[in-house]
C-alpha cells in the first residue's frame, strides 16, 4: 500500500505530511536513483504552477535530484501538460510538475512524468516509496558526479507551439472573442499568447498570480466569474482552466456552463465525423453521466469507464488504443496531441468546430440530454465509513431500486478526506431521494463510530 502518493501524485497542506521540505527532497533523491539507468548522463525537467510554496518545494526537490547525481532543467509555471510534453522532447529521463491541481494556494503536490511523457505507474510509485523508506546515502553521487541545474528560458514558447499545432493550420479564430480564465495558475501566460496567436481577440481573467489567489474564485472550479464575463463582454465562448491548467470547463455566449462530459461528446463526435476516432471507442469514468453513454450509443460507439483519475483514463486508453478520453471534471486526454489531459488543447478542439459550423457555443455543446445527476460530499475523520455493513447494505438497496434507470456511485475521494455520493436517474426527485437516504446512512454510521 502507498504512504504517499495518491490517485495524482503526492498532495497535501504545505508543510504538514506528506508536502514538506524533507519529503520532497528525500522524494528527489529516490526517483533520481530509481531512473538513474545506464550511463549517460540522467537530467529531470522540473515545473510548477504559480503558488508561494512552489519555490520551497521546487528548491527541495532540486537538492534531492542534485545529490543523486541528476541534472535539473528549471522551466517555472507552465501546465502540467507542457511538462509531460517538454519531458518527451527534451529526452529527459524524468519529468517534474508541482502543483496541487484545483485545490487552494495552502496545499501543493508532485506529478512525476517518466521519459515517455506518461504519467508513472503504480509499480513505479511503490518502487521510489520503498527506496525513500531506506538509507540512500550509498547510492548518491560522487562529489565530482553532482548534477548541475539550468534554466530553459524558452520553454514557453515550445509549449505554445505544441498547443497551436492541435488546430488546424488552415483555420484561424479571427473574430471570435474569447474570455480565458486561468485560475491565476501556470497557464497564465501561454494560453492567452496561444489564442491571441490563433487570431482570437482575447480577454484575460485570472492572469495576475500573486502566490496565493491561485484559484480563488476563479478556474474551472468556479466558472460563475467567467460566465458573467463573457456576457458582459459579447463574447463568443469562456474558457476556464484549473492551477495546473490541466482540466477545462467551457462557458457559451449565454453565460452558461459546459461540463467535461459535453466536451467529450463534441470532440467524439466532430472526430467521427473526420475518421480519426480509434476502435470506435472512448473512454471515462464511473463519474460520467448516463446520457452521454446513451448518445454514444447511437453513435455505435462504446464507453469505456474506470476509475476517477486521469491516469486511469490514460492506461486504458493505451491498453484498448483510443485516442480519446476524459472526465466530467473537464480533464481531456487527446492521445493524439498529449499524454496527459491538457485544457487548452481540448478547448482547441471546440473552437474548431465553432469556427467550421460558424455556430454559436451553446448549440455545438449541447450534444445529449444529460441525466438529473447531483454530488454530495460527506466529510469523515479517522477511518473512511465507506465499507460498513449498513453502507453496504443501503448500497445495495437503492441499486436494486434504480433497476438499470439511474446509477449510485459512493466512492472515497483521493485527495480530501471526503466520501463523494453521485446518483443519476431519469427523474429530479428521484436523485434526491437516493441521495438522502445514502448520506443519511453515511451520516449515521460517522454518528456512531465519533
Amino acid at each position: 500500500m502507498k504512504k504517499f502518493f495518491g490517485t495524482d501524485g503526492i498532495r497535501g497542506t504545505t508543510n504538514t505530511v506528506p508536502m514538506t521540505v524533507e519529503i520532497a527532497q528525500k522524494l528527489g533523491q529516490a526517483a533520481g536513483v530509481y531512473f538513474k539507468r545506464g550511463n549517460h548522463r540522467h537530467s529531470v525537467l522540473l515545473g510548477k504552477d504559480t503558488r508561494l510554496s512552489g519555490y520551497m518545494i521546487e528548491n527541495a526537490l532540486v537538492s534531492g535530484f542534485l545529490s543523486s547525481g541528476m541534472d535539473v532543467t528549471l522551466v517555472g509555471p507552465l501546465p502540467t501538460p507542457a511538462i509531460a510534453m517538454l519531458t518527451r522532447s527534451l529526452r529527459a529521463d524524468l519529468g517534474i510538475m508541482i502543483s496541487a491541481s484545483h485545490n487552494p494556494y495552502s496545499d501543493n503536490g508532485i506529478k512525476l512524468f517518466g521519459p515517455d511523457g506518461f504519467k508513472l505507474s503504480d509499480q513505479d510509485e511503490l518502487s521510489i516509496e520503498a527506496l525513500m523508506a531506506t538509507d540512500l546515502s550509498p547510492h548518491l553521487a560522487h562529489p565530482d558526479k553532482i548534477g548541475r541545474a539550468s534554466r530553459l528560458n524558452d520553454a514557453a514558447g515550445r509549449y505554445v507551439e505544441s498547443a497551436k499545432a492541435a488546430f488546424p493550420r488552415k483555420l484561424r479564430l479571427d473574430g471570435i472573442r474569447v474570455v480565458i480564465d486561468c485560475a491565476n495558475g501556470s497557464a497564465y501566460r501561454v494560453a492567452p499568447t496561444a489564442l491571441w496567436e490563433l487570431g482570437a481577440e482575447v480577454i484575460r481573467l485570472g492572469c495576475d498570480p500573486n502566490g496565493i489567489n491561485i484559484n480563488d474564485h476563479c478556474g474551472s472550479t468556479y466558472p460563475y466569474t467567467l460566465g458573467v464575463a463573457v456576457q458582459q463582454h459579447n463574447a463568443h465562448i469562456g474558457i476556464a482552466l484549473d492551477g495546473d491548467a490541466d482540466r477545462v470547463v467551457i462557458v457559451d455566449e449565454t453565460g452558461h456552463v459546459i461540463d467535461g462530459d459535453q466536451i467529450l461528446a463534441l470532440i467524439t463526435q466532430s472526430w467521427l465525423q473526420e475518421g480519426r476516432l480509434t476502435n470506435n471507442a472512448i473512454v471515462s469514468t464511473i463519474m460520467s453521466n448516463m446520457g452521454l453513454e446513451r448518445f454514444l450509443e447511437t453513435l455505435g460507439i462504446t464507453l469505456e469507464r474506470t476509475s476517477v483519475g486521469d491516469r486511469h483514463v490514460m492506461e486504458r486508453m493505451r491498453q484498448c488504443g483510443i485516442n480519446i478520453g476524459g472526465e466530467q471534471s473537464g480533464h481531456m486526454v487527446l492521445t493524439d496531441f498529449s499524454t496527459t489531459g491538457d485544457g487548452l488543447i481540448a478547448a482547441l478542439q471546440v473552437l474548431e468546430v465553432l469556427v467550421k459550423t460558424n455556430r454559436p457555443a451553446s448549440e455545438i455543446c449541447r450534444i445529449f440530454h444529460p441525466f438529473p445527476q447531483t454530488l454530495r460530499n460527506i466529510r469523515y475523520q479517522g477511518k473512511c465509513p465507506i465499507d460498513a455493513p449498513l453502507i453496504r447494505q443501503r448500497q445495495q438497496e437503492i441499486e436494486q431500486r434504480l433497476a438499470g434507470k439511474g446509477r449510485l456511485v459512493l466512492r472515497r475521494s483521493g485527495t480530501e478526506p471526503l466520501i463523494r455520493v453521485m446518483v443519476e436517474a431519469e427523474t429530479q426527485n428521484m436523485v434526491n431521494e437516493v441521495a438522502t437516504l445514502m448520506c443519511s446512512a453515511l451520516e449515521e454510521v460517522l454518528k456512531h463510530s465519533a
